[in-house]
């Protein structure tokens, strides 16, 4: 075996918001990808709108600098913990990682996950400490916390040996001491060279490949991407693919790239150690190995963890269904829908009793939504229900659930109300950390179940100054029922629109959720109840004319203003017989059996057995 030393494969690893993705841009600009004069933006490897919008990485995406005559491929991954299954398929394609974290908030939750699978797979860390320059930053102490965190996670000794660098992402500079001159990212650079070897290979081997990734061109149809574990590939050979059946099957890549800067370059020949792109290669899902037809042998396929939250995807079934999207069809959400599986280790689809509907599994309600609000750009019509957590059975036949470790920061005036919320959603604290700053550090354990829907909530009582952050810790026993919401619907008993008049007069009952003129129909959720049970109202009700008129009879309505419902609210709001109809303009609450009648038929029968 011996190392390529002209190649460096290097993820890049840190909590969400910890400044990986403009780290990047530093590295870009420093290692000549961009001339001196060209006008860039912010967060360029961030290109997909809602990345942008949301200031976040969601997919994984690769680019390379070269810097003193050797190649660095760059993987930047997501930080947060509902895209766990980018980072996993990443560093099956790294040799060493960057874990970069705020000299501030210091290691986080995702910190952990991401450190950890890193650890597991028994590769380098070089660990930069990002941020120093704010005003809060306190580099020593999270330091020794990163060391806990090392040996929290049973790094051996060579893993403790890590180097330490500080960094300002920002302004595109790097020291090896806090103390030192402020110049550039050249330290970082040198310490990726010296710190992360070569890819690993062996001359004797054949060529084999992993596909870590998988991406689709209009011109050159799907797009595999790997790292190449052994031997050198050229353009246009007989190939073979050994899928999860063990069975190899022939191919032959119409085009081999790899990547230079953002973009990719085709080549003749690739080396042992590079990430490249095998164009035109059909019928190859992720973990597949590409090998030589001679010499067809399998690489161990990428695992990932399993799914811990399951949601219902089904067709549009409403009044109002086929008049905003394009595509509403059964299969073809079901085709996207597999589609996304292929693209994302994470996500599973399963089929349904019902033809019209499909069970897709992944790591989280966040997720989901990001999935859903792709679909509806696309301009896909559905309907989905309320997240699930997927519950199993150990040894002794007992129900056990996933159990997430929940990390608070909040003032100390809300310990109270977070404390008593979390209480009631079965959650046990196992710590408590005052430094008397006026805030404090809490941490609980909590059941998945008990975190869908408590975001939002828990940043209103904190007045939006809280933090908190969690992991899926493993999967305990049934902590037993709690209610998911303290309040009912405001559900209309019949099709229209919605009039000044009537929704005027509904205000006492509860919060709103349409506005005069905004299309209803028979079980369309129109408001929050104040109370804990649903009511029928008649919210196209208009007012009586008559030919007598009085003083004071006939002032203006002022309606309070509606807050509009975001995707992530409507998932967190609806209950088990209720869900939420996404269309490319609007999303809407609906009660799964419209019809008022068919409804109390049902609750009486269920209040009979």
């Amino acid at each position: 075996m011996q190392h390529n030393e002209s190649l460096r494969n290097v993820a890049i690893i840190a909590h969400v918001d910890h400044g990986k993705t403009t780290l990047v841009d530093g590295l870009f600009k420093q290692g000549g990808v961009f001339r001196a004069d060209q006008q860039v933006d912010d967060r360029v490897m961030d290109n997909m709108d809602l990345e942008r919008e949301r200031g976040i990485t969601i997919a994984a995406k690769n680019c390379a600098v070269t810097w003193n005559g050797v190649k660095i491929n760059i993987i930047d991954t997501p930080g947060h913990a509902d895209f766990g299954g980018e980072v996993e398929r990443s560093l099956s394609m790294a040799t060493g990682a960057i874990l970069l974290v705020d000299a501030s908030e210091g290691p986080l939750p995702q910190t952990r996950f991401v450190l950890r699978k890193t650890l597991e797979a028994g590769l380098p860390v070089v660990v930069v400490i990002n941020k120093i320059d704010r005003k809060d930053a306190r580099p020593q102490e999270v330091l020794n916390e990163i060391y806990d965190l090392f040996i929290d996670l049973d790094a051996n000794e060579e893993q403790l040996e890590f180097p330490v660098l500080y960094a300002i992402g920002r302004a595109g500079v790097a020291m090896n001491n806090i103390d030192d001159e402020q110049k550039d990212l050249s330290p970082l650079f040198d310490a990726i060279l010296k710190y992360i070897p070569g890819p690993l290979y062996d001359p004797e081997q054949p060529f084999q490949m992993l596909v870590a990734d998988l991406d689709y061109s209009d011109y050159l149809g799907r797009l595999a991407v790997g790292r190449i574990m052994h031997g050198t590939v050229y353009a246009k050979e007989a190939l073979a693919c050994i899928g999860e059946d063990g069975q190899p099957k022939p191919l032959r890549a119409t085009k081999l790239q790899v990547y230079d800067g953002l973009q990719v370059v085709e080549v003749e020949k690739a080396q042992p150690g590079d990430i490249v792109v095998l164009a035109g290669i059909e019928d190859v899902t992720i973990g597949d190995t590409i090998c030589t037809r001679d010499n067809p042998r399998a690489l161990p396929r990428i695992r990932v963890d399993e799914p811990t939250v399951a949601m219902r995807f089904g067709i549009n079934s409403s009044p109002l269904a086929g008049r905003e999207g394009k595509i509403v069809q059964s299969r073809a959400i079901y085709d996207r829908l597999v589609k996304e599986t292929l693209r994302n280790v994470a996500v599973r689809v399963e089929n349904t009793t019902d033809r019209d509907a499909f069970l897709v599994k992944g790591r989280g309600e966040f997720q989901m939504a990001i999935l859903i609000e792709t679909m509806r750009r696309e301009g896909f019509e559905l309907s989905v229900g309320r997240p699930e957590v997927i519950l199993r059975k150990d040894e002794n036949g007992k129900v056990i659930e996933p159990i997430e470790r929940l990390y608070v920061d909040c003032d100390e005036v809300f310990m109270g109300v977070v404390t008593d919320k979390l209480a009631q959603r079965k959650g046990r604290m196992l710590n408590c950390v005052n430094n008397g700053t006026g805030r404090v550090r809490l941490e609980f354990s909590v059941p998945s179940r008990g975190l869908i829907g408590y975001r939002d909530e828990f940043l209103t009582d904190t007045k939006g100054t809280g933090i908190m952050n969690s992991y899926v810790e493993g999967y305990e026993e049934w902590r037993g029922d709690f209610p998911t919401r303290y309040t009912g619907s405001i559900v209309a008993d019949r099709a229209g629109a919605g009039v000044a008049y009537a929704l005027f007069n509904l205000e006492p009952r509860g919060v709103l959720f349409v506005e005069p003129g905004d299309p209803v129909y028979e079980g369309m959720i129109v408001g929050e109840h104040n109370r804990d049970n649903d009511i029928d109202v008649n919210p196209t009700k208009e007012k009586k004319l008559t030919n007598l008129r009085a003083s004071g009879k006939d002032e203006n309505v002022t309606l309070t203003p509606v807050k509009k419902m975001t995707l992530e609210h409507a998932l967190h709001f609806v209950r088990e017989d209720e869900l939420v109809e996404v269309t490319p303009l609007s999303i809407r609450l609906r009660k799964a059996e419209l019809s008022a009648m068919k409804r109390y038929q049902t609750a009486g029968k269920r209040k009979n057995s």
